[in-house]
């Protein structure tokens, strides 16, 4: 591993390291700590006398704006440290694309003061596209890392159930993701004193929409783990040590992954708690993401080649038999042998 390949892996630590702390931005109510400025602090650089309220989002906008740096040095440095065509190069980009529109919708957030006690449903929209694209970036910077580290290629299409399982599991991931954004805005904006309250008000007809979409997200996390444990249990069994480790440590993050929802509804959703739920839904989705580039890989590898496409020019016709004829010449047709006359001896 180079140092290009350890750079890219200490970015995507990073940035997952700033996504935690978003949460807690999140969690804590800390969103307008800033009011409605972006990308500056309360309309000044240097905070004076800052409430905590403001440290928590200034240090977030703070270690996102280093963030945006690593991205962008990722990206060039993939241009420079790896060969035209490389899929490293092609990661990077997407990496970069994805860093730049984090920070657009983040910027949305705020400007739109879509943060703090913000109750609408347009701020749940806007949470769940921050979370997707989110995990967007999270999966460039994953395969970036992969990529420049010695990944082999791979495709998606022409893989069969195969690929079709790994698409699958990874868009329910994000499904799954984002419910969980959108019942975590629940539980940070109509906190409950008891499990008991908590369940009253999820099924309650007149409760706020944000608390009756908190009750899908348990079965969505449920199915889409049990589709992911599955499928990363057989993929333990594609032959490369490096998949059956990735499918061992899949099946572990699942179990730890649904454990750490329970534990999240029994507490009633601490901070702390909520920030260990992303950390693992982080890390499910890049382990996930590892493990189908890697089983991919191996079969895109071992399909067959595809057949040369026929020539648009004719083949030349095959010499036809009476071809080998040759016609007589006119002196041999003028001789007397040739009339069948008997030449003299």
């Amino acid at each position: 591993m180079d140092r290009f390949a350890r750079y890219a892996w200490f970015t995507l630590a990073y940035n997952v390291a700033v996504i935690l702390w978003g949460s807690i931005v999140r969690a804590t109510g800390s969103g307008a700590g800033c009011g409605a400025h972006w990308p500056l602090c309360n309309g000044t650089i240097v905070q004076r006398a800052p409430k905590i309220e403001t440290i928590i989002e200034y240090s977030h906008r703070a270690t996102s704006g280093i963030a945006l740096v690593l991205v962008v040095v990722l990206a060039v440095w993939a241009f420079r440290a790896r060969p035209a065509g490389h899929e490293a190069r092609k990661a990077a980009l997407f990496a970069l694309g994805f860093m730049l529109s984090e920070a657009a919708v983040g910027a949305g957030l705020v400007l739109f003061r879509l943060v703090a006690d913000n109750e609408s449903m347009a701020r749940a929209m806007f949470m769940a596209t921050h979370l997707v694209n989110t995990f967007l970036l999270v999966g460039a910077m994953t395969l970036t890392a992969h990529f420049a580290s010695g990944g082999a290629p791979f495709r998606v299409r022409g893989q069969g159930a195969l690929g079709g399982g790994i698409v699958l599991t990874l868009l329910g991931i994000l499904v799954s993701s984002v419910s969980g954004a959108v019942a975590a805005l629940g539980d940070t904006l109509f906190p409950a004193a008891s499990l008991s309250q908590a369940l009253e008000a999820d099924l309650s007809p007149t409760a706020h929409l944000l608390l009756r979409l908190r009750l899908f997200h348990p079965g969505i996390a449920v199915a889409v783990g049990l589709l992911a444990f599955v499928l990363a249990w057989r993929m333990r069994d594609s032959g490369s040590p490096l998949a059956a480790r990735l499918g061992g440590w899949t099946c572990g993050l699942v179990f730890l992954q649904i454990l750490a929802g329970l534990l999240n509804v029994g507490l009633l959703a601490p901070v702390w708690m909520q920030v260990v739920h992303l950390l693992l839904a982080d890390l499910l989705w890049i382990v996930f993401l590892l493990l189908g580039s890697t089983v991919l890989a191996a079969a895109y590898s071992k399909a067959p080649p595809r057949p040369l496409p026929i020539s648009n020019e004719r083949a030349p016709a095959p010499a036809s038999p009476l071809a080998s004829v040759s016609a007589p010449s006119r002196a041999s047709a003028l001789s007397p042998s040739a009339s069948g006359r008997p030449s003299p001896s």
